[in-house]
C-alpha cells in the first residue's frame, strides 16, 4: 500500500526526462574544457590585458559551472529522474570541471607567470613546488568525491544542529569556487611576486586539506524551493543575485571565503566546547 501511494505521488518520469539532468552535467563538462582552454590561452598570450582577461574568463566559468552542478541534482530529484548513470557522469564531470581545470588554472595563474628574478634556482624550485601543490589539490578533490560516493549517511567529527544536514569536508565545487573567487577579485591579473605566490600556494593547499577533512560544512539541503510559501526565500535569493551582479568581484570573494572560514570556525568552536566540558 505504501509503495502504491508513493508511486501515485511520484509517478515514473518519461524516458526523455532522464536526458534533462545529463544536459546540465554535460554543460558543466563543457565549461571545464573552456576553463582549461582559457587558462592555457592566458599563459601564452604576450599581451598582459588579454592574458588577464583569459584568466578572468576561466574563473567566471567556474562560477557558472557551480550553478550547473547544483541544478542537475535538484532537477533530477524534482523530476524523479535520478539514475546510476547520471551519478557516475556527475562525478566524472566534477573531477574535470572542479579538479583538473582549477588545479591547472591555479598553477598557470599563480606560479607560472612569475617574471625572471635574480634567484633562478629559487624560482625553479617554486615552480616544482607549485606543480606538486596544485596536483595535491586535484587528488584531494578526487578523494573527496570518492568518499562522498561510497558514504552512507556520513557524520562529521564535529556534529552540528541535528535539524541541519552537513557535508563531511568541503565539497569540491566550493573548493574550486574559492580559487576562482580570488582570481576574479584580482581581475585575472596573474601573480608576479614570489612571496604572494607562496601565499597563494598555501591557500590552494589548505583548500585541498579542507576537502579531505572530516569537518562539517553547511550543505543547504534543507532549503526547499517547492514549499507552498517560498516568499522569503525568493526575496533573499533575488537580493543575493542582485548583490552578486552589482558587486560581483567582492561578493563572490566574500561568499567563497566565508564558506571556507565557516568550516574552520565550526571545527574550532566544537574543539573549544569539548575542552570546556572536559574542564
Amino acid at each position: 500500500m505504501a509503495q502504491a501511494e508513493a508511486a501515485l505521488q511520484h509517478p515514473p518520469a518519461r524516458r526523455g526526462m532522464y536526458v534533462l539532468p545529463s544536459l546540465f552535467t554535460s554543460g558543466s563538462i563543457a565549461l571545464g574544457y573552456y576553463i582549461i582552454m582559457q587558462s592555457i590561452r592566458g599563459s601564452v598570450i604576450a599581451n598582459p590585458a588579454a592574458s588577464s582577461a583569459a584568466f578572468d574568463h576561466a574563473a567566471v566559468a567556474i562560477a557558472f559551472a557551480i550553478v550547473f552542478d547544483g541544478l542537475d541534482g535538484r532537477i533530477a530529484r524534482m523530476t524523479n529522474t535520478s539514475s546510476a548513470f547520471g551519478k557516475e557522469l556527475d562525478s566524472l564531470a566534477d573531477v574535470i570541471t572542479f579538479g583538473v581545470a582549477p588545479s591547472l588554472l591555479a598553477y598557470l595563474w599563480g606560479v607560472r607567470q612569475l617574471p625572471p628574478s635574480m634567484h633562478p634556482e629559487i624560482e625553479a624550485r617554486l615552480m616544482h613546488f607549485g606543480v606538486v601543490v596544485c596536483f595535491l589539490f586535484l587528488i584531494c578533490g578526487a578523494c573527496r568525491l570518492a568518499r562522498f560516493n561510497i558514504s552512507v549517511n556520513p557524520q562529521p567529527r564535529n556534529p552540528g544542529r541535528p535539524d541541519r544536514k552537513y557535508f563531511v569536508g568541503m565539497p569540491i565545487p566550493a573548493g574550486a569556487g574559492v580559487l576562482a573567487a580570488v582570481i576574479h577579485f584580482e581581475g585575472g591579473s596573474p601573480i608576479h611576486n614570489l612571496w604572494i605566490s607562496l601565499v597563494w600556494l598555501a591557500l590552494v593547499a589548505f583548500t585541498g586539506f579542507l576537502m579531505v577533512s572530516s569537518w562539517r560544512f553547511w550543505s543547504g539541503k534543507e532549503i526547499d524551493m517547492s514549499a507552498r510559501k517560498p516568499g522569503r526565500l525568493l526575496v533573499l535569493l533575488v537580493v543575493v543575485i542582485g548583490v552578486i551582479v552589482e558587486w560581483d568581484q567582492t561578493a563572490l570573494l566574500v561568499i567563497a571565503l566565508g564558506y571556507l572560514v565557516s568550516g574552520v570556525v565550526a571545527r574550532l568552536a566544537y574543539s573549544w566546547k569539548r575542552r570546556m566540558l572536559a574542564a
